[in-house]
């Protein structure tokens, strides 16, 4: 699927993603060095960079906006050689990862921020996989339906942070 999606695509993503943010990436990486388990196979996933709310009744989740992906660039070229197919998040990346997505025919995603609740009703199955005493920042298995989504870099090379800045650029 990455393969054919174009920097500023819009899509509706449905399946089965992760959830991980700072620390919770700090610990994985520590996995991967020391050859412990996983809290989920990397290769072909998608990593959600959110902290969710806790869930309201009724929900599967709470409020799950976006967090600042530049957060998680000293990890993520890393986990994308290693099989990492996306990411979600919010904002500019570093070029180490827009390499490591070129090079591994990944994509990254942009969600709204400030968009959360209403991302939650997208979400309909909200699992704790690792890391339980992390809080929001535990890892967790997401099932979505039709989460809306901007592809903001694509495995061509393509960037809307580098394109939209050069749409504005006064010579």
């Amino acid at each position: 699927m990455a393969k054919e999606l174009r920097a500023g695509d819009r899509v509706l993503l449905s399946g089965t993603i992760y959830t991980a943010r700072d620390a919770a990436h700090k610990r994985i990486m520590a996995a991967l060095k020391d050859g412990g388990p996983l809290p989920f196979p990397i290769e072909g996933s998608t990593i959600y960079f959110v902290g969710p709310t806790p869930a309201p009744e009724g929900m599967a989740i709470g409020s799950c906006g976006p967090t600042t992906s530049s957060r998680m660039d000293p990890f993520t070229p890393a986990l994308m050689d290693l099989g990492l197919a996306a990411t979600i998040g919010k904002g500019d990346r570093s070029q180490a990862v827009y390499d490591a997505i070129v090079r591994n025919r990944g994509v990254y995603f942009c969600s709204i921020g400030g968009a959360g609740a209403l991302a939650a009703h997208c979400i309909k199955r909200c699992e704790v996989l690792a890391y339980e005493d992390l809080g929001c920042e535990s890892v967790k298995q997401l099932l979505l339906a039709e989460l809306p989504l901007i592809v903001a870099a694509d495995c061509t090379g393509q960037n809307l942070f580098e394109t939209g800045r050069a749409q504005y650029h006064i010579a």
